[in-house]
């Protein structure tokens, strides 16, 4: 039965699929007056491509597995059906969103709110960084959708009394494979535990990897599959560069870029948290705004970062790939991959931050002398060559001496910074885990890392 409305449905899309993007709106859709009256306040005048195939089965009652790019609309395909659905039948505890990241936790539940506001929706974030006791009353109060990471709610359903999900109807993973690549396979088997099974799950996710089919099977039932492009490719309105430079001069080039390009706002991705505290010193060093966004800050000191830089008040975020998933930050105009991601499915992610929904931007890829495999990779990944960046290599050089200054105090900045905390740390404890993942392996392991500070 399922497989032939599967193929009606995909029998009848190619005859309508033009005219359908263009006329569709959101009351096309099946969403209620009032959520359409929300996403005119929040400027979305038509559905994406996700939204148009996810949220008419989601509104059927189906489970889903949403396969999109970043920047793809995913976050309102399953947030409009939820909301939907508790306008129908209003209940506490009505749905868990679990997300990879704390920043990601906390847009999504923005989404939920400015989506919700009309109708009074109230949300809990869950995450790691933040105190406890104070998520424990937020979940006393049973806020209609709880957005959490897995290491954190684990946490509260084990030891926050009278707090339980056995009413919820809704579940929902966003960058699935992002979540189980993190390692958080075994917190997520313990939430299925503790969850109904009667539920309606949807599953988001930007690649299928063999852990998140793995995940389908134990957690979905009778699933419709929704991928916007199973190839993997970056917008069309973005320009992607590279630039072959030497590993000694990259300081040097990306001054470079950020004095050609002034005037723009900038991600930079680098691949270590030491390596953006560095840079983002130097840059400071050398006049520029630059604020550093990375998994060894505390999360008050995250939320300020990205704030700043959403507000405009700095106009360089360096970052690690914690900042590479999910954000929507509207307003970059360039992605700098200062180091070149690894994987190149995070090449995807990460330019992925600029030339959202519809607006151009570029990116810039610096490759030096170690990376060249890696970039043939990317290249292969998203089949095609990309252009040389355009450079003058005199006007480069001539900069060189005042970023060799800059370097100088930025090593000694980073040395006393860590003397710092290294007291601090001492004193206190150092309690902050990094995306709320090392707080987790302590507990799987059994708590080693506890038992070695105590003594």
């Amino acid at each position: 039965m399922a497989a032939s409305e599967e193929h009606d449905s995909s029998a009848e899309a190619p005859q309508t699929a033009v005219e359908e993007e263009e006329t569709k709106t959101f009351k096309d859709l099946g969403v209620t007056d009032v959520l359409c009256e929300a996403c005119d306040q929040l400027g979305w005048t038509k559905p994406t491509k996700i939204q148009i195939e996810a949220i008419p089965l989601a509104l059927q009652g189906r489970d889903i597995i949403g396969l999109a790019e970043t920047g793809s609309g995913k976050t309102g395909a399953f947030a409009l059906p939820i909301l939907n659905a508790l306008l129908e039948t209003p209940q506490r505890l009505f749905a868990l969103v679990l997300t990879p990241t704390r920043e990601l936790a906390f847009q999504i539940s923005e989404q939920f709110e400015a989506l919700g506001s009309s109708i009074g929706v109230q949300c809990a974030v869950i995450v790691g960084g933040i105190d406890s006791m104070s998520q424990s009353l937020a979940l006393a109060k049973k806020p209609h959708i709880v957005i959490a990471t897995p290491g954190r709610l684990i946490d509260h359903l084990e030891n926050t009394k009278g707090f339980n999900l056995r009413a919820l109807k809704y579940l929902v993973m966003d960058e699935a494979d992002r979540i189980l690549n993190m390692d958080f396979e075994t917190e997520v088997d313990k939430i299925l535990k503790v969850i109904p099974r009667d539920r309606k799950t949807f599953l988001f996710s930007a690649t299928m990897t063999k852990k998140v089919q793995k995940l389908q099977r134990a957690a979905l039932k009778n699933p419709v599959k929704c991928a916007v492009s199973s190839k993997y490719q970056t917008v069309e309105k973005l320009q992607q560069y590279y630039l072959f430079i030497p590993s000694k001069f990259k300081d040097t080039y990306l001054v470079y870029i950020l004095n050609e390009l002034a005037g723009n706002s900038f991600m930079i991705f680098c691949s270590t948290c030491n390596n953006t505290q560095r840079t983002a010193l130097l840059l400071r060093n050398l006049g520029f705004t630059a604020i550093p966004l990375h998994g060894q800050m505390s999360q008050s000191k995250r939320l300020g970062s990205l704030n700043k830089f959403k507000a405009k008040a700095r106009s360089i975020l360096l970052a690690t790939d914690v900042a590479s998933r999910g954000l929507d930050i509207p307003h970059v105009d360039v992605v700098v991959n200062f180091d070149i991601p690894t994987h190149s499915k995070d090449y995807i992610h990460r330019v992925g931050r600029t030339a959202r929904a519809g607006r151009s931007g570029k990116a810039i890829t610096f490759v030096t002398q170690y990376d060249v495999e890696l970039f043939q990779r990317i290249e292969h990944l998203i089949g095609k060559k990309l252009p040389v960046f355009p450079t003058q290599d005199d006007e480069v050089m001539m900069l060189t001496e005042r970023v060799t200054e800059a370097q100088r105090f930025a090593r000694m900045e980073l040395r006393e910074h860590g003397e710092k905390k290294k007291r601090s740390r001492e004193d206190t404890g150092d309690n902050d885990d990094t995306e709320g993942a090392i707080g987790v392996r302590n507990k799987v392991a059994g708590g080693k890392m506890k038992k070695r500070k105590g003594r």
